[in-house]
């Protein structure tokens, strides 16, 4: 369904009269001219000598009975009424209220079925109904969440096309009683299932179908007719002059709303939110192929054209001169190298969380992890760890993940000794360049001053029990990963 569909729904409007239908299918036809919508006719279908209890056959004390009798319509006229909304561009759909109905549809061929709010818990015509293969649509007036649950489950494990539709069983319903954020609850409880609105409100009301709309409906019903001197409207039955002004509304709405996909901003409101952003400013000359750090900039109002901006200044993002940069002299796009490691990083918080999984390790909720990407995110995958750090007090315990292929280059402590405990995978360990196998369960103890590096082929976790760890106490045997301020990052949110 690549357009909202609107049903018109007929009902006993037609009057026992196919040429009264017919006007009625042809004057919606001309409200509905040049809307970007779907549009339907719905009929009912009962089959009153089995529908209506014999001894309440052509009693008048029960309104009914007596507007359905006044009403009857042969299977012919009802064959003349379908013609004529096919033949206007319509899709053709029925509520059926007992199983000679869905036989009669079945046999003319109408698309789409409708369960009316009565009898979404009348399991004998829905047992019947899904032995169609036609789309079902259920109002839910009256209904509790729980039978809707069933309804749902029913027709979902039948494999059948649902849309479920928020109505309220009163003609016409007042304002306060349209509880139209239900829209929102049905959406939420049924994610796979289209959501739509059967609307009952005053005719005149316009302002309901735009607030479903924009809550995310998608299939909207009306009871509609044709005044005229012989046939009166009732209070919740729409003329084609308010039909058309509902669905101008609808329009209208969907205009406001737009897409569901996340726009990109116009030119207009690009240049306008730049206009009113920080731009970056130098805090003191550059030299060409210094890597930028918060160090060097500073953050003014207003920005310049071409200017880099705060909100482009992360952690994930990485500046580089290009050129030489005077001091107080905006950071121009164009004067750096700029390289976005966001994407980089996501795929290995990803793979970590893989590695830990298949580990059926257990991380403590809001542990910060630590990415050490000595030569740059883009050697990670060859040179670097991840460090979880689960306590750093006087004593230290932390998870380091090696990813498949990964090394960690040598360093040294002079503050802190280190204990691991290999707990999922296999480690190749150097200490002062003697190599070490380590597997579960495998318990390897670095002192202070013991240079020290690592190596997973198939990737690995283990355990780092230690005394209180210093930032400032790793020390690289490669001078150039000890000069790269740039070779950490830290992250809270990503479990």
């Amino acid at each position: 369904m690549s357009k909202p569909l609107f049903i018109f729904e007929m009902a006993n409007n037609h009057m026992g009269d196919t040429a009264h239908g017919v006007a009625m299918i042809q004057a919606l036809r001309d409200a509905c001219a040049g809307f970007p919508f779907a549009f339907a006719f719905k009929l009912q279908f009962r089959d009153l000598d089995t529908f209506i209890h014999p001894a309440c056959h052509g009693r008048d004390d029960i309104p009914y009975v007596k507007r359905f009798e006044e009403t009857r319509l042969s299977r012919e006229q009802f064959q003349v009424l379908v013609d004529a909304m096919r033949a206007y561009g319509f899709q053709t759909v029925c509520t059926p209220f007992d199983e000679p109905s869905v036989n009669l549809i079945e046999a003319m061929g109408i698309e789409i079925i409708k369960i009316a709010s009565c009898s979404l818990t009348d399991w004998p015509l829905l047992e019947r109904i899904a032995r169609t293969d036609k789309p079902v649509i259920a109002s839910t007036a009256g209904a509790m969440p729980e039978e809707v649950d069933n309804v749902v489950s029913f027709f979902q494990h039948r494999t059948r096309d649902l849309t479920l539709m928020h109505c309220v069983a009163e003609y016409p319903t007042p304002d306060e009683h349209l509880h139209i954020a239900r829209i929102d609850a049905l959406r939420q409880r049924y994610p796979g299932v289209r959501i739509g609105f059967s609307t009952h409100e005053h005719p005149e009301r316009t302002e309901p179908v735009m607030i479903a709309l924009a809550k995310g409906a998608r299939v909207f019903e009306k009871h509609v007719g044709l005044p005229t001197e012989r046939y009166p409207l009732n209070a919740y039955s729409a003329s084609p002059e308010q039909v058309r002004r509902w669905l101008a509304a609808a329009a209208l709405a969907q205009t406001m709303t737009g897409s569901e996909a996340w726009p990109a901003a116009s030119a207009q409101e690009q240049a306008s939110l730049h206009s009113l952003r920080r731009g970056v400013f130098l805090k003191h000359t550059v030299a060409p192929g210094q890597p930028l750090t918060t160090d060097d900039v500073y953050f003014a109002f207003p920005p310049q054209p071409g200017q880099i901006t705060a909100n482009q200044w992360s952690k994930y993002q990485r500046f580089t001169a290009r050129q030489p940069l005077a001091a107080d002299a905006p950071l121009l796009a164009d004067a750096v190298d700029a390289r976005d490691e966001r994407e980089q990083v996501l795929a290995a918080v990803t793979a970590v969380k893989q590695l830990l999984h298949e580990g059926n390790i257990v991380v403590p909720g809001r542990s910060d992890l630590e990415i050490s990407h000595h030569y740059g995110m883009e050697r990670f995958a060859e040179f670097g760890l991840t460090m979880i750090t689960v306590v750093n007090r006087e004593y230290c315990k932390k998870l380091i993940v090696m990813l498949p292929g990964q090394s960690h280059p040598e360093q040294y402590h002079r503050q802190k000794e280190e204990t691991f405990v290999v707990l999922h995978g296999k480690l190749s360990v150097w200490l002062d360049g003697q190599r070490v196998e380590a597997g579960r369960g495998d318990v390897i103890t670095v002192q202070r001053g013991i240079r020290h590096r690592f190596h997973s082929a198939d990737g690995a976790v283990f355990e780092e029990i230690s005394s209180t760890h210093h930032a400032n106490d790793s020390f690289y045997t490669d001078p150039a990963i000890n000069a790269n301020p740039h070779r950490k990052t830290l992250l809270t949110h990503w479990l």
